[in-house]
């Protein structure tokens, strides 16, 4: 056997060896229990029955900057489709050269009498290249992109879930704090009153500095909180504006409208409890990773394509002269047609490499999707725990402030009839006070869940039409033929 013949059996070997085919398909994981006939989340946030949140939301998606970042991002990626599908046509260029030769006389060659040294050479035409596509590497490639396009589809959708859903949050926060606002600003008016009570009674002789002392206590502590809620529904209404996207001098000054006349106790919408049976389907964050684990797959295809030889095709179409006015002549009229062929000899280490570091890239990907699918089901456990939790928690929070109320209606009668001393009106104010403190919070702890339970369950956007995948990509297996 000759060296060539060693050298060709071995480049077949090495071609053949790379012939695998890549699966494209998510690997399979151990999936919890599901429910069928899961209802549709696409705008959760109606359920609420409030139009000013649906306004914000509405907003927020039209103008929120991480959004807008994320569009963008998918134009990009629309652009490298572009780009990689132009390796499946050829290329043409107009060319145009022109060149100027000395020749010299040597020995017994002279020049014939009247023959210039000098040539001119002008060369204008239409040059053309291809490499066909003989093992679907390009399609291979354009599919890959095509599944990037896919996957930044998914990631927009992404955003989309999270800005609505943080709007939502922000709102309801936003709204909390308005409410522990003005129950701090009543209670502060109910203790300056007694304040001034305690001291026409210290004045009159009735009580002594202590109960006086301890009015004025209290009525301090209830300033410094109102000082800490106003902060607080400061730092809501600026944070609430960031998401909606408006200016800077809006975020600064933000002007937020609130529905004022919303009961904590009613309202909460009622989502049912289970995990929907598509919830890989409906989770955007998923279907992301899928489509960028096929892309992945697809360019180790691309990658072993370098193991095959490649096919290239050159034409040329124009006209050559030595002066630049008879380019155009019928005389000067050329073309020319080629063909080449190359096969990888030495290079199989630096193709070896190249396959191994996008398999590499691929096992990275199948851990981040792995990873993407248990937290979307650590989520979904949560928020579903949630909201069971936090409505019970709301009706004994209800509960122990109607209680606490009629203990402070009693404390209060004792005090005045002279059966008890002043601290137990103060004691029994101060945890009124946190009753109804803690009735706000739970309140709001069960809107936020039920954004959690919309959130985790891929709520947010259409699943079923928001993002269309190419029809090439429904099915589509390695572009690498065999």
């Amino acid at each position: 056997m000759t060296k060539i013949q060693f050298l060709a059996v071995a480049a077949l070997a090495v071609a053949l060896g790379g012939c695998a085919t890549t699966p494209i398909a998510p690997p399979k994981l151990d999936l919890p229990a599901t429910v069928d006939n899961a209802p549709p989340l696409t705008r959760w946030w109606t359920t609420f029955s409030d139009p000013t949140l649906d306004k914000l939301v509405d907003e927020a998606l039209a103008s929120n900057l991480d959004l807008a970042a994320a569009m963008a991002r998918v134009e990009s990626a629309r652009a490298q489709v572009k780009l990689s599908q132009a390796d499946l046509f050829p290329t043409a260029d107009l060319a145009f050269d022109a060149n100027r030769t000395r020749s010299t006389t040597r020995g017994t060659n002279p020049l014939p009498p009247g023959f210039s040294p000098y040539s001119n050479d002008f060369r204008l035409g239409l040059q053309a290249t291809y490499e066909v596509d003989l093992w679907g590497k390009f399609r291979t490639a354009t599919r890959a992109a095509q599944n990037d396009l896919v996957a930044s589809e998914y990631a927009r959708e992404t955003v989309r879930t999270v800005v609505a859903a943080d709007t939502a949050r922000f709102y309801f926060n936003l709204l909390a704090a308005d409410a522990q606002l003005a129950l701090l600003q009543d209670t502060l008016k109910t203790r300056d009153e007694s304040v001034t009570l305690q001291t026409d009674r210290y004045q009159a002789g009735i009580i002594g500095d202590y109960d006086l002392g301890t009015a004025q206590a209290e009525r301090a502590s209830v300033a410094a909180d109102v000082a800490v809620a106003q902060r607080a529904v400061a730092e809501f209404e600026s944070a609430l504006a960031v998401l909606l996207g408006r200016s800077p001098r809006q975020v600064f000054t933000p002007e937020l409208s609130r529905n004022v006349a919303m009961s904590w106790g009613t309202g909460v919408p009622t989502i049912p409890s289970g995990l929907p049976s598509d919830i890989l389907a409906r989770r955007p964050d998923i279907r992301q990773a899928e489509s960028q684990l096929a892309a992945a797959n697809m360019r180790i295809d691309v990658a072993r394509a370098d193991y095959f030889p490649s096919i290239s095709l050159t034409g040329l179409l124009g006209g050559e002269a030595g002066a630049l006015k008879n380019i155009f002549s019928g005389g000067a009229f050329i073309w020319s047609i080629g063909a080449a062929i190359a096969q990888p000899i030495i290079g199989f280490k630096a193709i070896e490499a190249n396959v191994e570091a996008k398999t590499a890239a691929r096992d990275e990907i199948v851990v981040g999707y792995t990873k993407t699918v248990q937290g979307a089901f650590h989520d979904a456990h949560d928020a579903l725990s949630a909201n069971e939790t936090t409505r019970a928690a709301l009706a004994s929070q209800t509960e122990r402030k109607d209680r606490l109320a009629q203990v402070l209606e009693l404390s209060d009668l004792r005090y005045r009839s002279g059966y008890s001393p002043y601290l137990e009106v103060l004691d029994a104010q101060r945890q009124l006070l946190q009753a109804q403190t803690l009735q706000i919070v739970a309140a709001r702890n069960v809107r936020l869940a039920v954004i959690d339970v919309a959130k985790a369950l891929g709520g947010g956007w259409d699943y079923q039409t928001a993002v269309q995948p190419p029809t090439s990509l429904v099915g589509a297996g390695s572009g690498i033929k065999r």
